[in-house]
């Protein structure tokens, strides 16, 4: 991707991939040249620091765009998480049973279970399907922009040549954000070296605190969890190695878009912990102080208060009953006297 008259994303599979993504492409290519000429009519400079921001605002769209999708996903997986013990008696209830009619049957009970709940095991998955494909086209259209400038790689959407000249020529902190780790100078070097520590820290934490505060304790022991502990440095890791060959235009959009995963991350652990995490514990003593707070301010009982009172009414139930234990009674004993 680096050589200096072709670029390689545009051959072999990866060219047929893209070229597929061509639609989305030219949209981004749109907010982001959009948003650039709306700065400089602020009176922003058209070459700098303009163009940055609008790499940050472009991933800002995205995110935005995608936020109700992931909220809808958090909360399709909160009510697989809730089926989780009745979804185990069914498997259970077909474990070791290999004849068709058997896998059939468990099947057809999984299927009646998520109709009855409104659940959909394929909620948790459109947030990836989504963006996935959208951060693909942002990486290849900030790698494509400096081909475009030297006249190696046609137009892409709003980036006509003069376009992708301009923000060529922009460097901010010392940086060209088409310099790579290996082409920038001292300072630039140092620039690109915070933004890959920067991207990866926060790759790093977002893993340690699921890791920490929302899986469930009988989760965090075996084979298993030494594999996420693993990923959790073993990731961050290779960003270094990706980083170190990206311009740094690409590191903007990176960090930015790590930024946000994160911040989406600690949302996530907050409003909708895994039942059973550290998180969850967490959630549930904040509920608790939350609606005991707002019933003082309605001037209603506590709940500490409406427990003690419903165990003082069972106790008088109890003791008017003088504890004597009712004879069941049979639905058709006057049917069987007739």
């Amino acid at each position: 991707m680096n050589t200096s008259d072709q670029f390689l994303l545009d051959n072999g599979f990866w060219g047929w991939l893209y070229k597929l993504l061509t639609p989305l492409e030219w949209l981004m290519t749109q907010i982001m040249v959009g948003f650039h000429k709306f700065l400089t009519m602020l009176g922003m400079s058209p070459i700098g620091f303009s163009w940055v921001l609008s790499i940050i605002v472009l991933v800002l769209v995205v995110h935005a765009c995608i936020l109700p999708i992931f909220i809808k996903q958090m909360k399709g997986m909160r009510k697989m998480q809730a089926l989780q013990p009745k979804m185990q008696h069914i498997q259970n209830k077909y474990k070791g049973k290999k004849d068709q009619a058997s896998k059939e049957a468990m099947s057809r009970e999984m299927m009646k279970l998520y109709q009855e709940n409104d659940a959909n095991p394929m909620d948790s998955c459109w947030t990836m399907v989504i963006q996935g494909p959208v951060f693909m086209c942002m990486f290849y259209m900030l790698s494509a922009i400096p081909y475009i400038a030297r006249g190696k790689r046609a137009a892409l959407g709003a980036f006509d040549q003069a376009t992708a000249e301009q923000f060529a020529q922009t460097r901010v902190f010392g940086v060209s954000v088409t310099d790579t780790l290996s082409t920038a100078n001292p300072t630039g070097k140092i620039i690109i070296g915070v933004f890959i520590f920067l991207m990866c820290a926060c790759m790093w934490f977002m893993q340690f605190n699921n890791m920490r505060k929302n899986l469930p304790k009988a989760s965090m022991q075996g084979s298993a969890y030494k594999m996420q502990q693993a990923m959790t440095w073993g990731f961050p890791i290779m960003y270094i190695f990706s980083g170190v060959m990206f311009p740094f235009a690409v590191l903007v959009y990176w960090l930015t878009n790590n930024a946000c995963n994160l911040l989406r991350s600690l949302f996530t652990v907050y409003a909708f912990p895994t039942p059973g995490s550290p998180a969850a514990e967490e959630k549930e003593i904040r509920d608790h102080k939350r609606e005991n707070a707002r019933r003082a301010k309605a001037g209603q009982m506590s709940l500490e208060e409406e427990q003690l009172e419903n165990a003082r009414k069972a106790a008088e139930e109890r003791e008017a009953r003088g504890y004597q234990r009712q004879q069941p009674q049979r639905k058709n004993r006057k049917a069987k006297k007739k």
